[in-house]
């Protein structure tokens, strides 16, 4: 496996304000999948990231307890080299993801009455081998029936019942546009009724194509393009609640999850690397084309949300997402909660994508 040519080498001197970033957070979120591979191994992207080279990194991340920002910092520079990733077309480009926070009750009440709903027996995964024919190639779900294997329910027609009286219902929220919120980002922290903090995590989903609230407000001329936030859309909804399933609606995908626990209050849900994301450190990447557990150096100047000052981190590559292709192409981890939410749904911005290879790939360094 040789690398892509859209990686550009580069020296750790090149990367803005690579000595001012303080790694250590990032050498933790390293480490917490450096124990999760010897379960079970990454899978190698497409870009000729190998995983298999980053035995070294990793079998000295598992044995390093304490590491100073310092020694965090000779960590990666000893082990990687970075890598300026081309975009294919355009600039680079990052967005932001949370985990939300929300009320919610273990039962139907008079308030809440918007559920969460566990994956249903009749959903099959879907892939080449058993796909009917003239199925979209798109669909990895599907449903099944007497007659075989079909095109799952949408978001319509569950939200209109189609799937009521199964017993389904994880819990139950006050509102809808919380509910669509939390199928966007995968996951979510569950204040309950009963005292409890439990968490929701991405479990399946009904397979249809993702359609965003803010493309189809803009279309309409409700919102201008360049001002759709997850805040404007909040906004727009609550001054439209009669318009709210006509605007979701159009959104045919639909999320099933399952319980977790939150076994630290200060990290996310556990995402496609299977393990914990770390605010602020953990980025989604085109899994398709880059190795999880990579780290990235991302400059993007002009995103200040995050701590009032141009954003220059590096992060480890340890989620992915249908809207997230292409190998300049990320989405940040902002956290848990409503402030995360806050930094999360502005991020819209320019960025520089370093990936840092292991040498062994590129045989040395500057």
């Amino acid at each position: 496996m040789s690398l892509s040519p859209l990686f550009i080498e580069k020296s750790f001197d090149d990367l803005p304000g690579w000595g001012e970033d303080d790694p250590l957070p990032a050498f933790e979120a390293f480490r917490r999948s450096a124990f999760h591979v010897l379960t079970k191994p990454y899978r190698s992207g497409a870009l000729g990231v190998d995983f298999g080279t980053f035995g070294e990194a990793y079998a000295e991340a598992r044995g390093a307890s304490s590491v100073s920002r310092s020694e965090a910092r000779t960590f990666f520079e000893r082990h990687f080299v970075p890598m300026l990733v081309r975009p294919e077309t355009g600039a680079g480009l990052v967005t932001g993801f949370y985990e939300p926070q929300v009320e919610a009750s273990p039962v139907r009440t008079e308030r809440f009455v918007v559920p969460l709903l566990s994956r249903p027996a009749d959903l099959a995964d879907v892939d080449d081998a058993n796909r009917p024919q003239g199925m979209d190639p798109y669909l990895a779900f599907a449903r099944r029936t007497d007659n075989g294997l079909a095109e799952y329910f949408d978001r319509g027609t569950i939200e209109r019942g189609a799937l009521a009286d199964r017993g389904l219902e994880i819990a139950w929220l006050a509102d809808k546009v919380d509910a669509f919120f939390i199928h966007v980002q995968g996951a979510a922290r569950l204040a309950m009724t009963d005292g409890r903090l439990c968490r929701v995590t991405y479990a399946a989903k009904s397979g249809q194509r993702f359609t965003g609230p803010g493309k189809i407000l803009s279309e309409l001329g409700e919102i201008p393009l360049a001002e759709v936030t997850m805040q404007s859309i909040r906004a727009w909804f609550k001054a439209h609640p009669q318009r709210i399933d006509e605007i979701l609606w159009q959104n045919r995908s639909y999320i099933f999850f399952r319980e977790a626990e939150v076994e630290d209050a200060a990290l996310g849900p556990i995402a496609a690397a299977k393990v914990p994301l770390t605010p602020g450190r953990s980025v989604a990447v085109d899994r398709l084309l880059h190795t999880f557990g990579t780290p990235f150096y991302i400059d993007a100047p002009t995103l200040t949300a995050f701590d009032a000052k141009p954003f220059r981190r590096l992060m480890i590559a340890q989620d992915t997402g249908s809207a997230i292709t292409g190998p300049a192409r990320g989405d940040l981890f902002a956290g848990s909660g409503d402030a995360a939410g806050e930094i999360a749904g502005v991020v819209r911005n320019a960025a520089d994508f370093y990936a840092l290879v292991p040498r062994a790939l590129v045989g040395g360094a500057k």
